[in-house]
């Protein structure tokens, strides 16, 4: 079985020091404009510490794609400078440095977006209380939006990170065109399976594109999707393992498969005996790493995800407990911090910048969307 301690190389040629990562997680700390801030710098450098690689949370690459308060922005060159600064940060942490790159589509609001409509692959609103009814997308604005993300990608490169992450999952945009509830389009970027794929090859076909052109260095291109969807209808559990077929024969350096704990089973009929993970290991397994998430809190849960994965992705277990990787490593299992995490936070939240704070804060006292 696979040793959380031995290193892995991707085939772009990126190692990482052992196959921990730490997840990405929405923070809030950037400043109104999207721009890196001194408490995000330090919240990422606390817990680069151990880990083999640190991805951020999501960063937008356009305006009109920002899903939140307080996110980060790829979307413009002003941002290079300190996007920079982060990344050397985590660098020099002993991390590789892989920066989320996402539009929200329509999972966001016209107040974080300046009074502007929320766009999508068509004027379907989410199913959820707060939702906004989204403006379909023109042909034009498709194409600058997979433009927007090579950008995206050449500005990632010349900040120095290592490499990009790109937001296919929770229900974000590049989702949202492969969702048959989100797209309910008639041209050539919906309808068939093929079509409401299509934003995706087109996407990856841009991203590629500007790694060949501004790459001077080892520099990877991961993936993110989430594996079903509770909407009607939705993306089917089938769909995606028809979507990972075909992303399994691309240039990605790896697969991050988007799940609240590492062994939830389908809800889709017919894939119920045996966990997610287990099911995409047995359809790309070895075609492509696979990277596994979902309530990892110590040494027995990454054993269990490395038996189906390359890599280990851990979010709010190291934002409780820094050190965490470095425990682990260093068989300090008895240090590890454990505990509920809304217990944790009342301990904690001290620690944590306002932002962050503010926002933990709505997180572990709101009711549960179940």
């Amino acid at each position: 079985m696979t040793e959380l301690t031995t290193s892995f190389t991707f085939n772009s040629g990126i190692t990482l020091k052992n196959r921990l990562m730490m997840s990405p997680m929405t923070t809030r700390q950037s400043f109104f404009d999207g721009e890196v801030t001194q408490d995000e710098i330090a919240y990422y450098t606390r817990r680069a510490h151990g880990v083999g690689a640190v991805i951020t949370g999501a960063a937008n690459v356009q305006a009109g794609g920002k899903g939140w308060p307080g996110e980060l922005s790829v979307a413009d060159d002003a941002m290079l400078p300190r996007l920079h600064d982060l990344a050397t940060a985590i660098q020099g942490a002993g991390a590789k440095a892989i920066l989320q790159v996402v539009h929200a589509g329509r999972m966001t609001h016209r107040a974080t977006l300046g009074g502007e409509q929320i766009v999508s692959a068509s004027a379907v609103p989410a199913l959820r209380p707060d939702a906004e009814i989204p403006r379909a997308m023109t042909n034009a604005e498709i194409l600058a939006t997979i433009q927007a993300f090579g950008d995206a990608t050449r500005r990632a490169i010349q900040a120095g990170f290592d490499g990009i992450e790109l937001h296919g999952a929770n229900t974000y945009l590049i989702q949202q065109f492969f969702s048959p509830h989100s797209n309910r389009r008639d041209d050539q970027w919906g309808g068939s399976r093929d079509n409401r794929a299509r934003f995706i090859k087109e996407l990856l076909k841009c991203v590629f594109a500007a790694v060949e052109t501004y790459a001077d260095r080892p520099f990877l291109v991961g993936y993110r999707i989430s594996p079903e969807e509770f909407e009607t209808p939705g993306i089917q559990f089938e769909d995606t393992l028809w979507l990972l077929q075909k992303l399994a024969k691309t240039k990605l350096d790896y697969i991050h498969i988007s799940l609240n704990h590492y062994d939830r089973v389908a809800r889709t009929d017919g894939y119920q005996a045996k966990s997610i993970l287990a099911y995409v290991q047995a359809a790309i397994g070895g075609q492509i790493p696979l990277v596994g998430v979902g309530s990892v809190r110590n040494r027995h849960d990454v054993k269990q995800v490395l038996k189906h994965t390359d890599l280990v992705a851990v979010g709010e277990q190291l934002l409780f407990d820094p050190d965490w990787a470095t425990k682990l490593v260093t068989h300090q299992d008895n240090q590890i911090v454990t505990g509920d995490f809304k217990a944790l936070f009342e301990q904690q939240r001290h620690q944590f910048s306002q932002p962050l704070a503010t926002f933990l804060d709505a997180r572990y006292h709101s009711t549960p969307n179940i």
